[in-house]
Formats: structure tokens, C-alpha cells, sequence
């Protein structure tokens, strides 16, 4: 394909009447007071979209629109491209036509790129018009640091067999920047980041050492290393923490702030002996996503319609309870977000603090200067506190000191280990609070789980197994032929895994008084019997049904999560 010698966008958007005389002068002279592009000036001021800008050059240029988030992209041709290349020119290689390259471009207009690309591929250019919102999805999603993390740890792994000298004297240096052990966490973390993982393992093995992914709640391996270099990164590691360097036969806790791009992000790290060496796990906190609100966790209608009433409460204990990684915490600061207004007091307690609150009071415990949960809580309970969050009931002297601070008059939050809401009562007085205690204090148990959500990109219809048709036909009887089930076939955006994000699954007990008198009788069944009644719907197994008719997750996701699977 030719391009004309000049084609200028905002005639082009003249021309076709999407841009009036006054707004691209207007943004003439706004770019160049900014520098920004002029596409980018006409977005930001709402004069036009940018599907607009790609139907506009679609139409002049004769020249095809692809939308990026459904097209098939092949990993060999996108790599024809290099990751910075790509960035620099706003471009991405869709195809390799043997004697043409098809090539996706924010801004087909730009001669300068289109001459670079006919200069490195020596072939054809076809063009295509992309979003721009869309091609930085792609490069992000699919430029995986894999090969260059495999050759950062070669080249660190070579450096230790060439030379001895400790990477404790290096981290004191000033190149330390350019050090290959500094150069390989980097590729990881850049590498996590645009994967979205939750967490990083650094695994020693006898001969190897293994560095492996969580996304989404599974595990997914990485990359694999010579075992020479698991020394050098547990130390730098440990260096970037302010861990004892020369402590290697205890655990350690702590945690550092890097910078992935633009990303700030929080990293929680734990290092354990091993029979072959240090394993470190990274807890990785995106700072810049910013919290969710309640609406956004994916709690029913019904039953955030409730909590947010509860929320409303001037005293009272609130439990959310799940399995660890279950999304606790992002559901409890969603709550507190509701609440942090300058009227109230909000008091943290923490192990550690997550995430920071603008206008919150947040405490770390440090257990080893006797800084527990329950001596931080009796202090904080003298801060005149409205609402007070205690960040887990560990023990019954933390249980007890908190359900009595829900009942003079405090909004208490905390989180509990159990597997449902039904069983959370029982599981407070086996700690040892008492009864007539509980019963008086709780308002509310909010048990969760994550369930995988089926990939956007390649979602298609999903015939039921024999079994899942069975588990699925108790909760909804008759019915269960009429949804259309959804599961994901597996792409390049998903990793081949059929899944992307997660979701919130959600079940609630709200003790009422009656509930409340059943709790502290010594036999237990007739409170199990009445609040599986008064719960009705709001289980865990009905809400991720509800999740699976949606075609927002499968089966198997909900399944997994219920507790009562059916083969």
C-alpha cells in the first residue's frame, strides 16, 4: 500500500464532519502547548473517540479496522516486532503474508513509522487502523518477559561461576543498577505485573531453581534456572526488605515498594529454609489500581442491600470470613470506604497494612515487641474510635476484646477463618467467647470465595456434563436446561486457560433475634436448622449457580467453590 505524501487527521475528521472548524483549532493549539499527540487532544477533550478516529482513517485511507480485543494475534508475527518498537510507533504486527506484513496501527497516518516498518521488515506494509486503548491492551497482554528472564538468569547464573565475590558487597555499590541480579528481579516483576499476578515463588530445588506465577488463583510456572543464582536473589531480596542478611535457618517477614513502569507496587515478602535453600514468596499490591467499591465485588442486589443497612449501624461486630486468598480484606476496605467520611473515626489494625486509607488511622502489630492485635485494640479503643477494623481474630483474648468493643458502642470489623457463614457462631465459642457475648454483638457473617471468570475474548457456548448437569439440577430443578452455559476454549489473551480475572462469590447471615436466642442454647441444631432457613438464596452454591446462568463462570469454577459437589 501507498500513503499519500500528506494526510493530516484533523482534515481528515473536517472533511467528514466529525470536527468542527473551532474544536480542531482549539486542539491545534492545545497540542502544541502539551505536546501531545493530536488524536490523543481530540479524545481528552471529548470533541471525538477514539472509534471515531479509526472509522474516520478506516474510511479515507481504505484501509480495514480491526478490533484487537476479539482478532486472533499470532505470537511468531507479534514478535517480528520488538516489545519497544512496538510502543514507540503504536504499531503491532497482525499477520506475516510471506510477501506483505499486515500491521495494526493507532495512527496509519504517520509516515515517519510506516517508513521505519517498510526499512526493518523489507517487505510490503498493509495497514490497519486499532484503538489505541485496545493496542496497548494487546502489548501488554501478549509481550510476555519470558525469553529475557531466562536470559537474565543464564547471565547471573555465568557471573557466579566467573566470579565469588557476595551480592551483599554489590547491593552497596553504586552500579548496582546494572548488576544481573537487579536486572533479572526487574524482568520478573515487569513480567508479573502484566500478567496480573498475585504472587511470586522462588522455589530451590535439588539441581534447579523454579520461579513460578499465581494468576487468578492458580499456579503457573515461569521459568526454570540454574540453582546457583537462588542465593544471590534471596539475598537481594532480603536487602531490599531490611531483612537479616545472615539469618538463613528462620523465616522471615517483610516487605519493600518498587516501581514496574508507571505501576507503584507494594511487595509483601516471606522467606522460609528449605532442604535446598531459601523459598521466597512475593505477595504482590498494586497501589495504582486503587480500591474496589462494594458495588464493584460482585455482591447480589439483594444482599449488598442489606449490608449496606447493616453498614449503617452504630455498633456491632461484622464477620467476613473465607479461606486465605478468598479476597477478604479487598471486601472489608471496600466497607470502610463507605464509611470514611470526616464525621467518623476509623481505626486499623493490622498484619500487616495492606493498603493505605487516606484519612484512616492504621496500625501494624509487631508480635515481636508485644505489639499484638488484642494490646493495639485496647489502646485503640482510648482513640475514641467510630469504627475500628481488626485485621483477623487469631485468638480468644483478640475475639473477646472485639465483640466487647462492638458492644459499647463501636463498629467492629474483622475476618475469621471457617468455611460458611452457618458455621461461624460455633466457631467463635470454640475459641471461648461466650455465648450470651456473641450473640449480643454479631450483626452480620459475610462468607466469600474467587471464582475464575470465563475469558471475554474466547467464550462460546458449553454442553453440560453428566455430572455437572446432575450438581446443577439440584439447585435449580426443571430449569436446568434453559440458561446457555459458557465456558472458555482457550487464547493468546487468556494464556490458553479459558479464564481472565476473578469474581466474588458470596453468601450472608444476618443474626436477627431470633437467631441471636438460638445461638447460645446448648444444642446447636435447631440454630443450624433456622439459619439455613433464613438465609434462603443467599448461599454460596445459589450464588455461583447465578454466576454460571450469567455465563460469567463454569460449572467446574462453581463446583469447586460450594462445598457440595455432586459426581
Amino acid at each position: 500500500m501507498a500513503l499519500p505524501e500528506k494526510i493530516r487527521l484533523g482534515d481528515i475528521l473536517l472533511e467528514q464532519k466529525i470536527l468542527s472548524r473551532d474544536q480542531l483549532e482549539f486542539c491545534l493549539i492545545e497540542q502544541k502547548r502539551s505536546g501531545r499527540k493530536l488524536g490523543q487532544v481530540f479524545v481528552d477533550n471529548g470533541f471525538v473517540t477514539e472509534e471515531d478516529i479509526c472509522h474516520a482513517l478506516t474510511k479515507q485511507l481504505k484501509i480495514p479496522f480491526i478490533n484487537l480485543k476479539t482478532f486472533q494475534l499470532n505470537p511468531v508475527a507479534l514478535r517480528m516486532l520488538p516489545e519497544m518498537r512496538a510502543r514507540r510507533y503504536r504499531a503491532i504486527v497482525l499477520e506475516d503474508r510471506r510477501d506483505s506484513v499486515l500491521v495494526g496501527m493507532a495512527d496509519p497516518t504517520d509516515l515517519f513509522v510506516y517508513d521505519e516498518l517498510y526499512r526493518l521488515f523489507r517487505k510490503n506494509i498493509e495497514l490497519a487502523v486499532v484503538t489505541e486503548e485496545s493496542l496497548f491492551q494487546a502489548i501488554n497482554r501478549h509481550y510476555r518477559k519470558t525469553s529475557e528472564i531466562t536470559e537474565a538468569a543464564r547471565e547471573l547464573g555465568q557471573e557466579m561461576n566467573d566470579s565469588v565475590v557476595g551480592f551483599g558487597e554489590g547491593a552497596a555499590t553504586t552500579s548496582i543498577e546494572d548488576a544481573p541480579v537487579v536486572r533479572l528481579l526487574q524482568k520478573i516483576f515487569e513480567d508479573a505485573t502484566q500478567v496480573q499476578a498475585s504472587d511470586i515463588h522462588i522455589e530451590p530445588q535439588e539441581k534447579t531453581l523454579h520461579i513460578r506465577f499465581r494468576i487468578d488463583g492458580i499456579m503457573n510456572f515461569q521459568t526454570e534456572a540454574d540453582i546457583k543464582i537462588a542465593a544471590p536473589l534471596a539475598l537481594r531480596l532480603k536487602i531490599m526488605a531490611s531483612l537479616d542478611i545472615s539469618e538463613k535457618r528462620l523465616p522471615q517477614d517483610g516487605r519493600f515498594a518498587t516501581k514496574v513502569g508507571q505501576q507503584k507496587v507494594d511487595v509483601r515478602l516471606s522467606t522460609m529454609p528449605t532442604q535446598f535453600g531459601e523459598s521466597v514468596v512475593m505477595r504482590l499490591l498494586n497501589q495504582s489500581k486503587g480500591m474496589l467499591r462494594l458495588p464493584a465485588l460482585g455482591i447480589p442486589p439483594a444482599m449488598l442491600e442489606k449490608f449496606h443497612e447493616i453498614l449503617t449501624r452504630p455498633n456491632g461486630l461484622v464477620l467476613v470470613t473465607g479461606p486465605t486468598g478468598s479476597g477478604k480484606t479487598t471486601t472489608l476496605y471496600a466497607a470502610l470506604a463507605e464509611l470514611n467520611t470526616p464525621e467518623r473515626k476509623l481505626i486499623t489494625i493490622e498484619d500487616p497494612v495492606e493498603y493505605m486509607l487516606p484519612g484512616v488511622n492504621q496500625v501494624q502489630v509487631n508480635e515481636k515487641i508485644d505489639l499484638s492485635f488484642a494490646r493495639v485494640l485496647r489502646s485503640s479503643l482510648r482513640q475514641d474510635p467510630d469504627v475500628v477494623l481488626i485485621g483477623e481474630m487469631r485468638d480468644q483474648e483478640t475475639a473477646q476484646v472485639g465483640m466487647r468493643a462492638a458492644l459499647t458502642g463501636h463498629l467492629v470489623f474483622s475476618t475469621l477463618h471457617t468455611n460458611d457463614a452457618i458455621s461461624t457462631p460455633d466457631r467463635l465459642l470454640d475459641m471461648g467467647v461466650p455465648a450470651y457475648i456473641m450473640a449480643s454483638a454479631l450483626q452480620v457473617v459475610l462468607a466469600q470465595r474467587l471464582v475464575r471468570k470465563i475469558c471475554d475474548i474466547c467464550a462460546e457456548p458449553y454442553t453440560l456434563r453428566k455430572h455437572e448437569r446432575e450438581w446443577l439440577k439440584a439447585e435449580l430443578g426443571d430449569n436446568v436446561d434453559e440458561p446457555q452455559y459458557m465456558h472458555g476454549h482457550g487464547c493468546t489473551s487468556c494464556n490458553g486457560s479459558g479464564y481472565r480475572g476473578r469474581i466474588g462469590v458470596y453468601e450472608m447471615l444476618d443474626i436477627n433475634e431470633e437467631l441471636a436466642a438460638l445461638a447460645v442454647a446448648e444444642d446447636h441444631t435447631e440454630f443450624l436448622r433456622v439459619a439455613q432457613v433464613h438465609m434462603g438464596d443467599w448461599t454460596l452454591r445459589h450464588s455461583a449457580v447465578e454466576l454460571v446462568k450469567q455465563g460469567k463462570t463454569t460449572v467446574a469454577e462453581a463446583m469447586a467453590v460450594s462445598n457440595q459437589t455432586v459426581f
